[in-house]
């Protein structure tokens, strides 16, 4: 087999490998409803998702009336203790995301996961997919510190300081994820079925994909 171009590719996780959107909107919609708010759908969330947990709370105060800041730390904290109690009900890996990793692993790419959720939800959420004992680490947007999750460069530097060095691509879903990329002076893949704040042909990816199964094809072209 020839050489794959890329040592390592990493992947964003909600909304890239997988589709976390029911049981982040129910913990959510959940934090809404202790403040007596109505509930928003899956469909409203998911481009509030990839921010990072707060992030996303605040987008949903803000579409159902506003808050200040003592509420939304409040909420927080009833988002999160919520989340890890049901953190994977709905949630299932998008179509082909396995056999992607297990074709990049067979040609020796070593795979890890940059995301801004937090380190442990997303170890959990990896172990509860199948997919943590297929990844060479696991970077959340509170690994690294604060100020140090995307869109800076730092959490991809990071990994692929941890995979080993070499060549890097970034697969992702947002503008955070090819931001962070870009910032870190590599290529990022932008999935079109993933959580979009707006058209994925507005992210500057280097290249868009439709379904995993275009993942390696796609890699392939960024030589």
């Amino acid at each position: 087999m020839e050489r794959f171009h890329f040592d390592t590719v990493g992947f964003d996780l909600d909304g890239t490998l997988i589709d976390t959107s029911g049981d982040l909107a129910a913990a959510v919609n959940h934090a809404l409803a202790q403040d007596g708010r109505p509930p928003l759908s899956v469909d409203a969330i998911k481009p509030m998702i990839g921010g990072g947990a707060r992030h996303m709370l605040a987008q949903g105060l803000a579409a159902t009336g506003g808050g200040a800041d003592p509420l939304l730390d409040q909420l927080h904290r009833v988002l999160l203790e919520y989340y890890e109690a049901n953190i994977y009900v709905h949630s299932v890996p998008f179509p082909g995301a396995l056999r992607a990793l297990d074709e990049l692993a067979r040609r020796g790419v070593q795979v890890a996961v940059v995301t801004n959720k937090l380190e442990r939800f997303a170890l959990e959420v990896l172990r509860d997919a199948g997919l943590l004992d297929r990844l060479t680490c696991v970077i959340g947007g509170d690994t690294l510190g604060p100020g140090k999750s995307k869109p800076a460069a730092d959490p991809i530097l990071e990994m692929i300081r941890r995979s080993g060095g070499g060549t890097a691509a970034f697969v992702g879903d947002s503008i955070y994820d090819v931001a962070a990329a870009h910032a870190a002076g590599i290529p990022a893949v932008a999935c079109r079925f993933g959580f979009l704040m707006q058209p994925v042909e507005e992210l500057g990816a280097n290249a868009i994909i439709d379904h995993f199964d275009e993942l390696v094809p796609a890699l392939n072209g960024l030589r």
